[in-house]
């Protein structure tokens, strides 16, 4: 008995002694070194992606005595979604449209700046606008290069010291509609991108390019082109059999792979995170059926050759744009009494996914928000057990949870080693899905396959507000991987709110889409600090130390998809000033005054005073295909973009230009001629006009719209916990 004690003894001392090492592996980093320490070199921190600092000066003691150590404002004013990187003493950061900014990351002095020059055109192939969430850092023989992707499809190679381009190549299509968001990852001396556009008509794919010279070293597509054609690669033949239609010619089939990624140096392995089909109903898609592969899937790739290794499908079939391209995190976590490597993530689903990372064996896989798509995930089969709800082709329309914007979307989460807890940016929202009967491929318009229209949450403006605010909001919520629950939660009255950092100082730092950066004790969720700021923080810290002395800094600005199309205006971001904020202990600093903007004054057009209630409701319909996606659904402006039912005389006189003959295509705005006719316009212009004629304020309202308003509020409420009744509510009362 004492020699088995004796030997098993000697196994575990082995295996957590390999462990370790392993371990330590996986915090290399981008920059080639073998461990960060003080700096921040990847993406998230090092290749686990956990978004985990071991500085701890900072702590729940001292954060209360956090304050602004300096602050640097960019000449923009679009979303900021970058986490900066910091190597030797210099932080990298981006902005919107692509530019790359560098700074002394102890005193913020201003050392260069890069602007790809990105045309303004190239916007309308946007989801989200022209974001950018950083860059990746690459040390040979002594030089460091910076990389970054721009938003229209350049992989860029520029000097760490001088910023000056060492090379540029495209990664995308001339001309195409693809977009680069997403960081770039380095493997190796290989730069790995993907781009996005699914909705634009994409298929989807990875790329690895030489670090030295920008040689394409191979190209990974997500999902099987033409079958007539010879497909690239073993892995798309055998996916074939999974589709059915003629995907290739009516939408691309999607899958772009425009974020998540990580990558593991024992045993070698990149893994991609796969986004939505396209267009978004599969039984337009693929109306064969069929999973197919490898849409809203979690893939294992060899970084040297691109080589398939292994997939999870998270969302088969995927007709709710529940994408797998949310943050993945490697761990090492005690699962039934065995030390495995996992790969961790929470997609749109709302279901919370732990695998095998060696093999992508599925461990678990438990509901983290309100989910009625699917009643749970079989782990013998991995596969989903979907809802009658969920097939909104047969139902004719239903309310499902998550919305399309997810229970999790871009924001990155982290993972704490102090804890054992991942803290989850999540989010609350249902969305109404049902088939657009009139669904044909448009070149530069969303392609969904659902009815854009019947999707937002009420024509009624009152009951839309009612709805918005009684079900759309976010949470952090901390959840155990092992004990598979919730540990803690706190809410948010936004859905979108920032990304998360999480250190061995016991805090967890978040930002909030209501403008407010704050600090939480990590194990029971206690906030302990908050600063206010001029806009909405989206993006994710990171933390740094020099001199002995730690930094925690964010990029504050509002924007993305939810801003957008939703259409919710923040309070203090009407000039949604774009800015970089660093704090340390005793920091003294204030922020600069935001420059006051024009008074909003909701202007209608005089010509189309008595547009008829017949060319309103046209109007309504073309403006939530074409125009709700940037300016708001239901007209409902976001702050980022101009609020168009504030339109100046000047503006309302050219508005037939603008939209038909893209008159300011140069600042972003091209023209809808190929879609779009006159009579079209005039509609689209009526309908914006009478929208700015109805009070949206709720100190506006009349006695009965307040009525009203309370009414519906606690109905959607009601609603939110048994979805049956919000469907009934909704089907009754959705006409204008």
């Amino acid at each position: 008995m004492a020699r088995n004690h004796f030997l098993h003894a000697c196994f575990y001392t082995v295996f957590g002694l390999a462990s370790h090492m392993a371990f330590a592996a996986l915090q290399a980093n981008s920059a080639g070194l073998t461990e960060p320490g003080d700096e921040w070199l990847n993406y998230g921190r090092d290749y686990t992606e956990q978004r985990y600092s071991p500085l701890e000066t900072i702590d729940t003691n001292n954060v209360d005595k956090l304050g602004l150590a300096w602050s640097y404002t960019f000449p923009t004013n679009r979303v900021m979604e970058s986490t900066p990187l910091v190597h030797k003493g210099v932080m990298y950061v981006t902005t919107s449209w692509s530019r790359v900014f560098a700074f002394n990351a102890k005193t913020g002095e201003a050392l260069w700046e890069f602007n790809p020059e990105v045309p303004k055109e190239h916007l309308i192939n946007s989801c989200c606008g022209p974001v950018n969430r950083g860059v990746a850092l690459w040390t040979q023989n002594g030089e460091t290069s910076v990389f970054v992707g721009s938003f229209d499809g350049r992989l860029i190679a520029l000097n760490a010291e001088t910023g000056e381009q060492r090379w540029s190549i495209r990664t995308t299509p001339e001309n195409s509609h693809y977009t680069i968001t997403g960081a770039p990852r380095v493997v190796d001396g290989k730069i790995i991108i993907g781009n996005g556009g699914a909705e634009l008509g994409a298929r989807g794919y990875v790329s690895a390019y030489s670090a030295e010279n920008g040689e394409l070293v191979w190209r990974f597509y997500t999902v099987p082109g033409d079958p007539a054609q010879a497909q690239e690669s073993p892995a798309l033949e055998k996916a074939l059999s999974t589709w059915g239609g003629k995907w290739w010619t009516v939408g691309g089939g999607g899958g772009t792979v425009w974020d998540a990624m990580a990558y593991d140096p024992e045993l070698d392995l990149l893994y991609i995170g796969t986004g939505n089909g396209s267009p978004w109903n599969r039984d337009i898609r693929s109306p064969g059926g069929g999973d197919n592969l490898y849409l809203s899937s979690i893939v294992a790739l060899r970084p040297s050759s691109g080589e398939y290794v292994w997939h999870y499908q998270v969302t088969p079939k995927d007709s709710w744009d529940y994408t797998a391209t949310q943050h993945l995190i490697l761990a090492e976590l005690n699962i039934d009494g065995q030390q495995l490597p996992v790969i961790m993530q929470a997609p749109k689903n709302g279901f919370f996914y732990v695998l095998d990372r060696r093999d992508g064996k599925l461990l678990s896989a438990d509901a983290y928000a309100q989910v009625n798509w699917a009643s749970h995930i079989d782990l013998e089969t991995g596969r989903p057990v979907e809802n009658p709800v969920a097939d909104y082709n047969k139902t004719g329309g239903s309310l499902i949870w998550p919305a399309p914007f997810g229970a999790h979307n871009w924001q990155p989460m982290s993972y704490s080693q102090q804890t054992g807890l991942v803290y989850i940016p999540a989010q609350h929202a249902a969305g109404y899905y049902s088939k657009d009967e009139k669904f044909s491929f448009t070149k530069h318009r969303w392609n969904t396959g659902v009815d854009l229209w019947e999707m937002r949450s009420h024509a009624d403006p009152v009951i839309a507000k009612a709805t918005m605010d009684a079900i759309v909001r976010g949470y952090l919520t901390a959840w155990n991987p092992v004990t598979k629950e919730k540990e803690w939660e706190v809410e948010h009255p936004e859905a979108s709110n920032g990304g998360v950092l999480s250190t061995q100082g016991g805090l967890v730092f978040q930002g909030t889409g209501r403008g407010e950066f704050r600090a939480y004790r990590a194990d029971n969720g206690k906030q302990l600090w908050s600063f206010g700021t001029d806009s909405s923080v989206l993006a994710s810290p990171m933390t740094y130390a020099i001199d002995g002395e730690q930094y925690v800094a964010v990029s504050q600005g509002a924007g993305g998809a939810i801003v957008l199309a939703v259409g919710r205006p923040r309070p203090q971001n009407s000039n949604n000033p774009n800015r970089l904020l660093v704090f340390k202990l005793d920091g003294t600093q204030t922020l600069p005054p935001v420059l006051a903007s024009k008074a909003a004054v909701r202007n209608t057009y005089e010509p189309l005073n008595s547009a008829s209630r017949e060319l309103i409701a046209q109007g309504d319909k073309l403006y939530e295909r074409n125009c709700a996606t940037c300016h708001g659904g239901s007209a409902n402006g976001s702050g980022v973009i101009p609020d168009l039912r504030m339109m100046s005389t000047k503006t309302q006189s050219e508005f037939v230009g603008i939209v038909l003959g893209g008159s300011k295509r140069h600042s972003g705005m091209v023209g809808f001629y190929e879609t779009m006719d006159f009579a079209q316009t005039e509609a689209v212009h009526a309908y914006i006009n009478h929208r700015a004629a109805v009070s949206l304020e709720e100190e506006e309202y009349s006695w009965w719209d307040q009525i009203r308003y309370w009414f519906w509020y606690y109905s959607a409420r009601l609603g939110d916990a048994f979805p049956w009744l919000a469907n009934a509510l909704r089907d009754a009362n959705m006409s204008p």
